[in-house]
């Protein structure tokens, strides 16, 4: 299989995925919870903060390895951001099938700065998810000039959606 029919091989799940994450986080929010007796699953926000914190660690990680030409490690980086981030969203789902949202208590100027994160934070998790999916496909196509233009777009991106995921649970809780 050539690249160029590697990357068009993966683009309808790269579709899929873009389209029935966020479209599953919506419904999540508008369907009754799951009564799950005796499960306590409310430590699930302190382990997606720290999911989302990992996350930007080994971003981070992987910027450096790969500006310091040290490809092999950037791989293992990148690779391990996108098993963190799906290993979130997992957990994440898992606590909004089961769990009413939690209300923001906070008052004047942090309340405006809250809801500004979560908005922006909710916006951009969505938009991340193709464009992880297809800057992950061409660095798999070898197609590192392309991977190179997209990576300078995701990675800040990718590192807004999750800093802020952080930002958000310390803020509620």
């Amino acid at each position: 299989m050539t690249n160029q029919t590697k990357e068009k091989s993966y683009r309808i799940y790269i579709i899929i995925a873009s389209v029935a994450i966020p479209v599953l986080i919506a419904v999540l929010y508008f369907t009754p919870k799951l009564k799950l007796e005796g499960v306590d699953l409310s430590f699930l926000p302190f382990v997606n903060a720290i999911l989302n914190g990992l996350t930007t660690m080994m971003l981070i990680l992987g910027f450096i390895a790969i500006r310091d030409k040290i490809v092999f490690m950037h791989k293992r980086f990148m690779t391990a951001a996108i098993v963190l981030s799906l290993a979130f969203l997992l957990s994440y789902v898992l606590y909004h099938m089961t769990s009413e949202p939690t209300p923001y208590g906070g008052k004047g100027f942090l309340k405006y700065l809250y809801y500004f994160i979560l908005i922006t934070h909710i916006v951009l998790a969505a938009a991340i998810v193709p464009l992880v999916l297809i800057t992950y496909v061409r660095a798999l196509s070898e197609k590192f000039d392309k991977h190179r233009k997209i990576a300078r777009i995701t990675l800040p991106l990718w590192l807004y959606v999750t800093i802020t995921g952080v930002l958000v649970y310390v803020m509620l809780y």
